[in-house]
């Protein structure tokens, strides 16, 4: 005779367990909202024609700016200025180093025109080569902004390198160009309307 069987009656999970994953999920959906969030304002902060906010870049030991080991963008204010987001590692970034040097050698002289090179997820010995390989005289310090805490390379939001800024007198942006220059020239056709 075949005895009946008996299952065992079904147990669904513990009530608390599906309070606790509930909590969870919606805390990691209000952290990715709020990163989501930082980063929409935070894209929108360098454009054209928005006044750039002050930061101070901790510059590498030879390449001081008027004997400073730091400089904040106050300091330059009434000068046309000129970031450029470069790496070691960033090929396209050799292509445009000595149009930038050149278009430095140019303006320096007149005071008017700081070009100020920040070096992107690097290390200080590799950009020390990059620098003297490409003999770049112009004021280079790391990617630190030694006021907000954080990269500058986050308020800019760049997407790569090289990436150049230029900003006006009055501290607006005027321009960012995304990837190298081909040229010289063209590095001047950016800077000219802002001396005028």
């Amino acid at each position: 005779m075949i005895e009946p069987t008996t299952a065992a009656p079904r147990r669904g999970v513990p009530l608390w367990v599906q309070i606790i994953v509930w909590v969870f999920l919606l805390g990691l959906l209000g952290i990715v909202a709020l990163g989501l969030n930082r980063a929409q304002k935070r894209s929108v902060t360098v454009q054209p024609g928005v006044e750039i906010e002050d930061f101070t870049v901790p510059l590498y030991d030879e390449y001081q700016y008027n004997g400073m080991n730091q400089v904040s963008l106050s300091d330059l204010r009434g000068k046309v200025v000129v970031i450029n987001f470069w790496a070691s590692w960033c090929k396209p970034c050799e292509q445009e180093a000595a149009d930038m040097q050149q278009a430095w050698t140019e303006y320096e002289p007149t005071g008017e025109v700081v070009f100020l090179g920040v070096d992107y997820v690097d290390t200080p010995t590799n950009a020390f080569i990059y620098l003297k390989k490409f003999g770049i005289t112009y004021p280079n310090g790391e990617d630190l902004n030694v006021t907000l805490k954080r990269p500058i390379s986050d308020y800019f939001n760049i997407q790569g390198v090289p990436e150049t800024y230029f900003i006006d007198r009055n501290g607006v942006l005027q321009y960012v160009q995304v990837g190298p220059f081909s040229s010289v020239e063209q590095i001047r056709a950016q800077i000219a309307p802002l001396l005028e």
